[in-house]
């Protein structure tokens, strides 16, 4: 079948190369937007409490306002507010409500918001939209902040804003434009990296331009797919599908013209060279897509929207990648031939690589003492997981130095952290009953009394009397392991429990959303993780004809993932005493470094098939494998951890985590599973590894293989 695709695009190139041309410009186009929203609650099912208790919201409070950000003064010597200071506090903020900035329903304070040291007074900022995410919400923030300056000189006043809009604003700051970062730095790896090894400049930007037109493609078909079915999209998405595709589309090119220069090498000619490259490695790419396509298909089974969302949009853009591979790729390349490499003539003869055969020999030769070493190294590192602590206050990662975090620490100062983002205790009374004030009167008594609750507000009820809504403040900061940790646990068991006899009570608000989530993070790592992994071996097991080579290879891939989440523990964790890790990072290495990187043992091992099928001992096999593949494999993760490792140049402590676990883990996926732990188990198991398929008759030894035919370079 690939022998067949591979010659209908090498014949053909011409209509190929249009066919794709012709679908990237109409798809980017006629394509709607990508839709995208930064709330995670909407992410959330409908039986997760803090859902239902905003669907209450909704419906019994439909014009309940919460302050969008928090204008936090104080005196710049920190002392007492003065009457006077606090007259100048009225008129400042009356003066930033007359200015009408968009988006901004009202500014207003009183005599009451001040804190019961007098060191703070607030003024609550009322938004026009419910999303504080929203881009023009937090433009309006950042205006808000530069109208204020020149109000303050000539006063003893200083003036920070913080709260979730604020937060926003400075998060999206302080990481900068991800979306370019990542895009710039990938392109200038893929274009130097492939310059260094082939010494090709058309190869260097051939490729670039191909997953060019792959991603116009993809995004095409993701945001039609999206339209049609009401799909949301998080926020990252744009950038993960970046990484994604060039990723994804580097590694299969360089599969293919790895072995393409291989059978220019024996002497086919190009065109013909070009269809076996196709015919051999075809079925390779296949598989390795494949697996990645599953695994992020297997995102289907989480609780998450966010998840379940982003599992398809992925999932396109590497069966884009994989079209792409194996039509776009030979079509262009069959048009240059040989002048692809020009000026380098290294695809003539094959040239030495000491290194890479050293390799070989040492997996071929030591296969036992390789195997134990290696497994041995990811067993230490994977000891790191058991430290994990999931970290959900994404703000705890921003700088210190931004105006959100300073005015949070001086909010705090006087009023509890919880005052910025109070969770919503919602009390609703069941069938055609009203609540009488004694039982609203006692049931906010029994909320204030629960540890850790800063203050209650009195009840607000409903107009049909049905609803009663409670503000609670928090002691701890909303987002913090701690009022997480209060709100799943004894607030909701005393709100719950404190209820009148005929009413039910419901948690809500943003320490309510997290709580669900970190439950719904945790249903998922029991159901999503085990659903890919039986995939992949599914996938694995199709590919190789064998029951055994699959399950010790997911092995391996778990032993690689514990070994990569185990060391961002040791470095972030433990050695920069963090409190916990970003929460959706156990999944984020899921998605890369496990889906993305078991394509260099899918690379390995059926070129351990390939040279086990043509009658080579399984020593021999380990020793022509392991010295081809290296180039391949070396290059193509070093692009891959490149884009990540760019990340931990941000300031946002929680990318750099992310930079760092996937760079790594795709590094640890490519030189210590695919080049050594796999071909040494392999060789251990010999011909048993291939169980029950591949049946290979004795046939005499091919002659030793030297140094110089070990390696592809």
């Amino acid at each position: 079948m690939f022998g067949r695709i591979g010659r209908a695009a090498v014949l053909r190139p011409w209509l190929t190369i249009s066919a794709w041309i012709v679908a990237a410009v109409a798809l980017a186009v006629l394509a709607p937007q990508l839709k995208s929203t930064g709330d995670q609650a909407d992410f959330l099912p409908s039986h997760y409490e803090s859902v239902q208790a905003g669907q209450v919201q909704e419906r019994a409070f439909p014009r309940h306002e919460q302050p969008a950000a928090l204008a936090v003064f104080q005196r710049a010597d920190g002392g007492k507010l003065t009457a006077a200071d606090q007259d100048r506090v009225a008129e400042i903020t009356a003066r930033l409500q007359g200015l009408g900035i968009d988006h901004i329903k009202r500014i207003e304070t009183n005599r009451q918001a001040v804190s019961p040291n007098r060191q703070i007074a607030l003024a609550s900022v009322v938004a026009t939209v419910k999303d504080p995410y929203d881009p023009g919400l937090m433009d309006s923030v950042d205006k808000l902040r530069e109208q204020a300056k020149p109000l303050l000189k000539g006063t003893d006043l200083r003036l920070g804003i913080t709260g979730q809009a604020a937060s926003a604003l400075d998060s999206k700051k302080a990481s900068g434009d991800t979306d370019s970062m990542i895009m710039s730095a990938t392109l200038v790896l893929i274009v130097v990296l492939l310059l260094l090894i082939f010494r090709s400049p058309l190869i260097a930007v051939l490729p670039v331009l191909i997953i060019g037109v792959a991603f116009m493609v993809a995004t095409g078909l993701i945001a039609t797919a999206a339209d049609l079915g009401g799909l949301k999209a998080d926020s990252s998405i744009s950038a993960i599908l970046i990484v994604v595709l060039f990723g994804v589309g580097t590694d299969y090119i360089l599969f293919l013209l790895f072995r393409h220069r291989e059978q220019l090498r024996s002497g086919q000619a190009p065109k013909q060279a070009m269809i076996t490259a196709v015919t051999l490695v075809g079925e390779t790419i296949a598989s390795a897509a494949g697996a990645v396509i599953v695994a992020f298909m297997a995102l289907l089974l989480s609780t998450m929207g966010m998840l379940r969302t982003m599992g398809p949009s992925l999932a396109i853009s590497v069966a884009v990648a994989l079209l792409a591979g194996l039509t776009l790729v030979p079509a262009v390349f069959s048009l240059l031939g040989t002048k692809a490499y020009w000026p380098s003539k290294s695809w003539r003869k094959q040239p030495k690589n000491v290194l890479a055969g050293r390799i070989g020999t040492l997996a071929a030769q030591r296969p036992a003492a390789v195997a134990a070493v290696t497994g041995g190294v990811l067993l230490v590192l994977a000891a790191g997981v058991l430290g994990f602590r999931a970290e959900f206050d994404t703000t705890s990662s921003l700088p210190q130095h931004l105006e959100s975090v300073r005015a949070m620490k001086d909010l705090q100062r006087g009023f509890p952290a919880g005052e910025t983002d109070p969770t919503t205790v919602y009390l609703e009374k069941d069938g055609g009953g009203t609540l009488t004030k004694a039982q609203l009167d006692d049931y906010g008594a029994r909320l204030a009394k629960v540890d850790g609750v800063g203050q209650v507000s009195p009840a607000v009820l409903s107009g049909d009397g049905r609803v009663a809504q409670y503000s609670v403040v928090l002691d701890d900061k909303p987002t913090g392991e701690k009022a997480i940790e209060l709100v799943s646990g004894p607030l909701r068991d005393a709100a719950h429990q404190a209820a009148p006899e005929g009413s039910k009570a419901l948690v809500g608000g943003t320490t309510a959303v997290l709580a669900d989530i970190e439950h719904a993070v945790n249903h998922d790592y029991k159901v999503v993780f085990p659903a890919a992994g039986i995939a992949i071996m599914l996938i694995l097991g199709l590919l190789l004809r064998s029951v055994v080579a699959p399950v010790y290879l997911m092995v391996s891939v778990a032993l690689g993932f514990g070994a990569t989440l185990g060391a961002t523990v040791w470095l972030f964790q433990n050695s920069q005493g963090k409190n916990g890790l970003l929460f959706t990072l156990p999944v984020i290495v899921y998605l890369f470094v496990v889906a993305i990187g078991t394509d260099y043992n899918i690379l390995m091992v059926a070129r351990l098939r390939e040279e086990i099928e043509q009658g080579r001992t399984p020593r021999e096999a380990a020793a022509r494998a392991v010295a081809r593949c290296v180039p391949t494999i070396g290059a193509a993760s070093v692009i891959l951890a490149g884009t990540f490792g760019v990340l931990m140049l941000a300031e946002n402590s929680m990318l750099q985590q992310m930079g760092f676990a996937v760079a790594f883990g795709i590094l640890l996926s490519a030189f210590v599973m695919a080049m050594l732990l796999v071909p040494a188990l392999t060789t251990l198991l010999g011909r048993r590894a291939w169980w029950p398929g591949h049946k290979v008759a004795a046939v005499p030894a091919p002659a030793p293989v030297h140094d110089d035919e070990r390696t592809l370079v």
